[in-house]
């Protein structure tokens, strides 16, 4: 997507107005720089259409994770990492992370439970 075809940033400031000039002066507010749920699904349609499957799908899951707050991405990352969750705390969080629109995202950290109790990776 271009900013011609209304890229926004999570703000909703359009990509044309986001600038280094503006964000010198402190006009620009951290969600000018980080990117809209709206944006990643439409690159993940280009990819897509660019046999890029695998690039898409991870910029599907991506687009929900913008949903959720630093500490709620912090805390689905920190509970990702091998041996840090236990296979029913993993559940859990792909529990939560349905319920909080993130359905991509459960269903990876479903398969990453599956493969972390096959390989001893659990806590």
């Amino acid at each position: 997507m271009t900013a011609e075809a209304g890229a926004r940033a999570l703000s909703g400031r359009p990509a044309e107005e986001l600038t280094l000039e503006r964000l010198a002066t402190g006009e620009l507010v951290p969600g000018d720089i980080r990117i809209s749920a709206e944006t990643l699904r439409a690159q993940a349609d280009l990819a897509e259409s660019r046999d890029y499957g695998p690039f898409a799908a991870n910029l599907r899951r991506a687009a929900e994770l913008t949903a959720l707050d630093d500490a709620e991405l912090f805390h689905v990352y920190e509970m990702l990492r091998p041996g840090r969750a236990s296979a029913a705390e993993l559940t859990e969080l792909a529990a939560w992370l349905e319920a909080h629109g993130a359905a991509l995202n459960a269903e990876l950290v479903r398969s990453a439970r599956d493969a972390y109790v096959r390989r001893g990776l659990c806590r």
